[in-house]
């Protein structure tokens, strides 16, 4: 296990100072399949998404997901150490990436390689994929029609190592009200910002009907409005944009009709691809969970989570406040922790398993 957690810290650095940049993963995605190459693991690559079954894939058995993504957001301008530098001061790894999610992306590759060869009740896949902090159409969403259906994934975002087993979605949307153009100096036409404004008042005071146990309350907020390009020209179209942060109580079509009864715009989702998610009450895992009283949350912010259409939780090393962040940074502690904590809820689960 030890040489493990060198590897898994030498393994980030690397990636650290190998540029990723979400739609440009290539390199990162060469180093990660050469260095389970290495390991005499069979690899396959899909764009830039690499994955890999365990030695003794069964199809007969029921299959468990463990993905990460190696793709960063740009670096902001408060940095002050380089953001491709991989720097250890004081017990911590700086570097983009390090802790979102390059943490909990190393730590789920020892924690397959610890199993790789080990019998278990059930298949591990590994997937380290691309396009994440962008939800790209190129990343897991693409690799998932090469998997097989799966029980469970184990997303790897840093969560302090507690279990978020509920996930918002988001849906945006565009919402546009007619009006009639006229003279702003005569009393003509009918003003499409006007029309708008008993919308914004209803959007700014709703509150969703259904509440989920785990977060709570879905939220919509109104974060865009544009209309008219003369001064004197009443406008004729108003449109508004919509956060809508949707919670498991809710599936994006529910949450989109109960808009359309509040509102007068036509309103158009962008994309209807971002879902919430939940572990379903009687999902096996939840025995885990309990055998290893690990705390439970819901989390607001968006994962691989959303595009992932089986039961999933999101757990790994680091601090989800530290992401894009200047100087981002993970303990280095926390890195051997999050394989210690991977390698446990594995050994739990495969032991109190019933399919």
């Amino acid at each position: 296990m030890n040489k493990l957690k060198e590897e898994a810290l030498d393994l980030l650095k690397q990636l650290i100072e190998t540029p990723s940049l979400s739609r440009e993963e290539a390199a990162t995605a060469q180093l990660i399949e050469d260095y389970l190459r290495q390991k005499g693991i069979s690899v396959n690559r899909h764009q830039n998404n690499i994955w890999a079954k365990n030695k003794h894939f069964d199809p007969s058995l029921p299959s468990l997901l463990l993905n990460s993504h190696h793709d960063t957001v740009k670096p902001n301008n408060g940095y002050t150490k380089d953001p491709f530098q991989a720097i250890v001061e004081e017990g911590k790894l700086y570097g983009l990436g390090s802790n979102d999610a390059g943490g909990c992306l190393v730590s789920l590759i020892a924690s397959f390689i610890h199993f790789y060869d080990k019998p278990l009740p059930f298949n591990l896949i590994l997937a380290a994929t691309a396009e994440e902090e962008i939800s790209g159409k190129n990343g897991i969403a693409s690799l998932l029609p090469e998997l097989p259906d799966l029980m469970l994934a184990i997303v790897g975002e840093p969560t302090l190592l507690d279990v978020a087993v509920a996930e918002k979605g988001l849906m945006v949307i565009d919402a546009t009200v007619k009006g009639k153009a006229g003279h702003a100096a005569r009393e003509e036409g009918i003003n499409a910002l006007y029309q708008a404004l008993p919308d914004l008042n209803k959007i700014k005071e709703y509150q969703f009907k259904r509440v989920s146990e785990y977060l709570g309350k879905s939220k919509v907020s109104a974060t865009i409005i544009q209309a008219g390009s003369q001064h004197n020209v009443v406008p004729d179209t108003c449109t508004y944009t919509l956060d809508v942060r949707v919670t498991d109580s809710y599936t994006l079509q529910e949450a989109l009709a109960e808009l359309e009864t509040l509102l007068d715009a036509t309103l158009q989702p962008r994309s209807m691809r971002l879902n919430s998610s939940a572990l379903p009450q009687d999902h096996t895992f939840w025995s885990t969970i309990e055998a290893l009283k690990l705390s439970c949350y819901g989390s607001p912010t968006l994962s691989d989570q959303a595009l992932i259409p089986f039961p999933s939780v999101k757990i790994g090393p680091g601090d989800s406040a530290r992401s894009h962040t200047p100087d981002e940074f993970i303990y280095v502690e926390e890195i051997n922790q999050g394989i210690e904590k991977y390698v446990e809820i594995l050994e739990a689960y495969s032991s109190k398993f019933n399919p």
